[in-house]
């Protein structure tokens, strides 16, 4: 008989999208600077929608997105109002202009030789932080940290970054694991940890 895993209370579901993400995404420590792109992005759409309502989305953006490719975003703006047509993603002007806003912040930050991933888990000393929540009610929608990266993100030009976006954010790209301590993947991801996420 196959060992039931226990996974954080959120992710207790029967939809196989929101799960994969939860086993598989949501997290863990990304390094890579276009997935950081997306997983900031997909926080801005999420702003004031269900997660699940994303993930329903999330291939028509990558579709409509040039696959995250943020030097491509960037030239996006022409083709916003076309974007606004599509109803297969969140047809947010705001949102949209963002996400295009942010992906030429990203591209001036190369030139400037710094990346994405240098510039983001600079905050954390590049060492995730460790939470030790026992459900998902204990976690917060922001804290001091968030709230700080949120800051300095719109004085470097950021757009649609407030302290819950990017606290959202720093939960999906693993700059903090709020996994439940009775969730599989807090262990897996503390031992992930100890090996230098190799």
């Amino acid at each position: 008989m196959k060992e039931k895993i226990t996974r954080c209370s959120w992710a207790n579901t029967d939809n196989i999208l929101l799960r994969n993400y939860h086993d598989n995404e949501w997290g863990r420590p990304c390094h890579d600077n276009q997935k950081l792109f997306e997983l900031l992005s997909l926080e801005i759409m999420q702003a004031g929608l269900s997660w699940q309502t994303v993930l329903n989305k999330r291939q028509a953006f990558k579709g409509s997105l040039a696959n995250f490719d943020y030097q491509i975003v960037q030239t996006l703006t022409p083709q916003l109002s076309q974007l606004l047509t599509n109803s297969k993603i969140i047809r947010n002007q705001k949102k949209l202009s963002a996400i295009i806003s942010n992906a030429k912040v990203l591209t001036l930050m190369e030139l400037r030789q710094k990346t994405f991933d240098q510039y983001l888990w600079n905050f954390v000393n590049n060492i995730p932080i460790q939470h030790h929540y026992h459900s998902h009610e204990e976690i917060p929608r922001t804290n001091q940290i968030a709230k700080q990266i949120s800051r300095q993100m719109k004085k470097d030009g950021f757009r649609f970054t407030g302290p819950i976006v990017v606290y959202s954010f720093m939960q999906a790209a693993g700059l903090i694991n709020d996994h439940e301590i009775s969730c599989y993947r807090y262990t897996e991801l503390l031992k992930c940890m100890d090996n230098g996420y190799k």
